[in-house]
């Protein structure tokens, strides 16, 4: 029985992988579509499934699974990527946030979380979601002095709404009614405002000031 939502399972572990086929296949709004072990297996895996949500072990056994996931995201903008690691570290977490996925999800989780995970990253493939993110980022975090206050204008405020929904500059110019040397030119100055050198480095930086709010995976 096809559910509502497909999935690629891409893990190394053989037994790993097939219990994780089990468990997402016990759900009735999910439905396994295809699952390997290999990176070099996944591109045309996903492209020939076309799946809405794809599980990934961030450790392959011929590549860094978070290389694969942002090769993917490049590939497939709206797919959305489950990282699974039994690597539950802040270094890990900020990587997954950079290549592209869509949730992090330490696979000694509850099952609810997995599946809560899959759900997010399947209607939301650009927003990222994990449960430790939070801590990780008052862990990270640069001290912020006190009565030091960030300002941003109207403008910038959307820009970074915008960014943090994963659209491009392109798009964002799009959304905002402005030509794309404009929407350049207020990405720059966000970006200069909050520290930041990417897309990454600024949502991480706009979290930790409470500019916007991280999204956590709905448990059932």
């Amino acid at each position: 029985m096809n559910g509502s939502i497909t999935v690629v399972v891409i893990d190394g572990h053989t037994l790993t992988r097939y219990g994780l086929i089990r468990l997402v296949s016990a759900d009735a709004d999910i439905s396994i579509v295809g699952e390997c072990g290999l990176a070099s297996e996944a591109g045309a895996l996903v492209a020939s499934a076309r799946p809405d949500v794809v599980v990934l072990d961030v450790m392959l056994p011929d590549a860094d699974g978070l290389r694969v996931a942002r090769e993917l995201r490049d590939r497939h903008p709206a797919l959305g990527i489950v990282v699974l690691t039994s690597q539950d570290e802040d270094d890990v977490l900020f990587r997954a946030l950079e290549n592209g996925a869509s949730a992090f999800v330490a696979k000694t989780a509850p099952n609810t979380e997995l599946l809560g995970a899959i759900r997010h990253a399947a209607v939301a493939a650009s927003s990222f979601t994990a449960t430790g993110l939070a801590p990780a980022l008052a862990r990270r975090g640069r001290v912020v002095a006190k009565g030091c206050a960030l300002s941003l204008s109207g403008r910038e405020q959307e820009v970074l709404r915008l960014l943090a929904d994963g659209l491009s500059v392109p798009a964002i110019a799009g959304a905002m009614f402005v030509s794309l040397s404009t929407a350049k030119t207020y990405v720059a100055r966000l970006y200069e405002k909050l520290g930041a050198t990417n897309r990454a480095n600024a949502i991480m930086t706009a979290l930790r000031l409470g500019l916007i709010t991280a999204e956590l995976p709905a448990i059932a």
